[in-house]
């Protein structure tokens, strides 16, 4: 790409208005033209061309990508071509590099090697989180709040008693008040979370009461059944072979509920704190996952939501409440600990002693193992992390659970295109290798898939030259 001199990028999709799109670029700049305005940027203006990356729907399909421009002042913005869907990933990867081949002989500047931005790097993903946190924990706040609210109800409920004749009038409400009523007829939603009715003869005692689809499909119009009233709501009804119980909200319910909603605000949280401490890596740079934040959240939650569910008014009163919530306490604080170490393990601080130059070559390329084996199992791994290390499988875009690959072991047959059989893209290549005889498959895109086969060779010199001899 080096004689380039000018370039156009034009839509290879037939859409209504793809053919009024058009991206062009010379020796004055980049040029963009829609149907609703044309402008043009100098090349001495643009500080970088980035690749923004959009997470694939599934697991084996094509990564939609598209170029970012990135100016020395104001907002960067999205150029709407060159993209990529799938089988025109290398036209896209070509156009991308005369792009760059064009902004570095004409603004005298050496970009160096493309970024690449997601959704899981450090200038996406955080700020939806951040929002969140609060609103998540509004929710845990107002559940709190409503848990002596409502063990007062449930204790109450648990307690009413039959209304007698001289019970007085201002206290009827708290009794139970029984009244004959005859179904009229019934209505069946045909769903379990849509309303069901039962409605009654003359709208006496009431027109209609909800309830569950069971009750509706066990009672029959003409059935005589017997309403149980309790604080001017029907609790019960009752018929000669099937009773309906309306739910009542229980403390330890309420309770659980405040609980899941803080711990969900945490995880929310986390994320938000790895990506605001993850700014200060480069725009191409994968933020450190919060896997390990939620490993420690679900821990919590195995006993923080037990507790809640068995003292949700006694947290603080009870001796074994208290015992419990101490000792949970200290497992989950050791767990953010461990998980704060595992995260910010990979990022660049001098106390670590790792320099952030060895960081920033560290890359993680979409390719999957298409068998279970023991640096494999059950499939987990998505990505294959280069330059960091040992070469490795990881289940996202971070060395956490990372297992290292035993190059040693691995010999490369042969390498074909995806047929209808492997469980990946069409457009991806599968490499057949041997493992230590036993048949295995990775598959990438072409050209990550060359690429991890040059570094799966060159580990594998490396580690035949370093072996003693006998």
């Amino acid at each position: 790409m080096a004689d380039v001199w000018n370039l156009t990028c034009r839509p290879r999709w037939r859409r209504a208005l793809w053919p009024f799109v058009r991206v062009s670029a010379d020796a004055r700049g980049l040029h963009v033209r829609t149907l609703l305005r044309r402008q043009s940027v100098p090349w001495g203006d643009i500080a970088e061309l980035r690749v923004q990356q959009r997470p694939a729907r599934t697991s084996w399909t094509h990564t939609p990508r598209r170029v970012t421009l990135v100016p020395h002042y104001g907002r960067e913005w999205l150029l709407p071509l060159p993209r990529s869907r799938s089988s025109d990933a290398p036209d896209f990867d070509a156009e991308v590099k005369a792009l760059r081949a064009l902004h570095r002989r004409h603004a005298a500047t050496d970009p160096g090697k493309v970024p690449a931005v997601s959704y899981g790097t450090t200038r996406h993903g955080w700020a939806g989180a951040l929002v969140l946190c609060p609103v998540l924990l509004v929710f845990a706040a107002m559940a709190a709040l409503s848990v002596s609210g409502t063990a007062s109800d449930e204790q109450a409920w648990k307690s009413a008693t039959a209304c007698t004749a001289r019970t007085p009038a201002a206290e009827r409400r708290e009794c139970l008040t029984a009244t004959p009523a005859v179904i009229s007829r019934t209505e069946d939603s045909g769903s379990r979370r849509q309303p069901n009715w039962l409605y009654f003869t003359d709208g006496r005692p009431l027109e209609r009461v909800k309830v569950s689809r069971d009750a509706v499909l066990e009672f029959r119009a003409g059935d005589h059944v017997e309403l149980t009233f309790w604080r001017g709501r029907v609790m019960k009804v009752a018929g000669k072979s099937y009773a309906w119980h309306e739910n009542v909200a229980t403390a330890g319910a309420t309770a659980v509920f405040a609980a899941a909603f803080a711990l969900a605000a945490c995880y929310a949280g986390a994320h938000s704190l790895l990506g605001l401490l993850g700014r200060r890596l480069r725009n191409a740079k994968d933020l450190p996952p919060a896997l390990p934040f939620a490993g420690a959240l679900a821990a919590t939650a195995l006993w923080l939501l037990p507790l809640c569910y068995l003292h949700p008014t006694t947290l603080f009163s009870s001796p074994a409440a208290i015992t419990w919530l101490v000792v949970g306490s200290l497992v989950t604080l050791g767990l953010f600990i461990g998980a704060w170490h595992t995260t910010t393990a990979s990022a660049p601080d001098t106390a670590t002693g790792k320099s952030a130059a060895a960081e920033a070559e560290e890359e993680f390329l979409p390719a999957r193992f298409l068998e279970d084996t023991d640096y494999n199992p059950h499939g987990f791994g998505t990505h294959i992390v280069l330059d960091g290390g040992p070469l490795a499988v990881a289940p996202g875009p971070g060395r956490f659970a990372a297992k290292p690959i035993p190059v040693q072991r691995l010999t490369l047959k042969n390498v074909r295109r995806a047929r209808g059989s492997d469980p990946v893209d069409r457009h991806w290549d599968v490499a057949e290798l041997d493992d230590a005889g036993t048949p295995v498959r990775l598959a990438a895109e072409p050209a990550d898939l060359a690429r991890i086969l040059r570094e799966l060779a060159l580990a594998k010199t490396s580690v035949n030259t370093v072996r003693p001899g006998p």
